[in-house]
């Protein structure tokens, strides 16, 4: 069990609490834009590419049909769609729509915004800093590229 040595956040209950943070920023931007969290993440991670849904399963760490549900859920709100795949036209990939691409967009941005205001109270020095640890955490456990560094403070999906 992890515990605070002389004052100090051990690194468990550090990540652990910012954790909950993001989740807290994540799920109030969500509710804003009339969506859920698990909406938003998928929306986030459609900016890039459309995916099939092995590949989106994987990403966001969801069962088949929790997935499934998930993207039934998003495409009756006209958020996103099932295209033929490229490359096997027995397969289908998950798209934004034209309207998901501009609520991904705005939510993204906003949200970025909102997460990156959780560490306005750190010098550049200390914000650098924590950007190369948290890098480093996240690319020895193989982390998804959900959202990727566009060199503005915030990152983009």
């Amino acid at each position: 069990m992890a515990k605070d040595v002389d004052g100090q956040m051990s690194v468990v209950t550090g990540l652990v609490r910012s954790s909950f943070l993001v989740d807290a920023v994540y799920a109030e931007a969500s509710r804003e834009y009339g969506i859920t969290p698990q909406q938003g993440q998928l929306l986030c991670v459609l900016m890039v590419q459309p995916y099939g849904m092995g590949e989106l399963g994987g990403m966001l760490r969801l069962a088949k049909s929790s997935l499934t549900g998930l993207v039934d859920r998003t495409s009756r709100r006209g958020l996103v769609q099932r295209q033929p795949a490229p490359d096997d036209g027995r397969a289908v990939v998950i798209a934004l729509t034209k309207a998901g691409a501009r609520l991904a967009d705005e939510f993204y941005t906003d949200t970025c915004r909102r997460i990156d205001a959780l560490s306005a109270s750190l010098d550049e020095a200390d914000r650098t800093r924590l950007a190369a640890l948290l890098a480093r955490v996240v690319a020895e456990n193989e982390v998804p590229e959900i959202f990727t560094d566009t060199g503005e403070g915030a990152e983009r999906g």
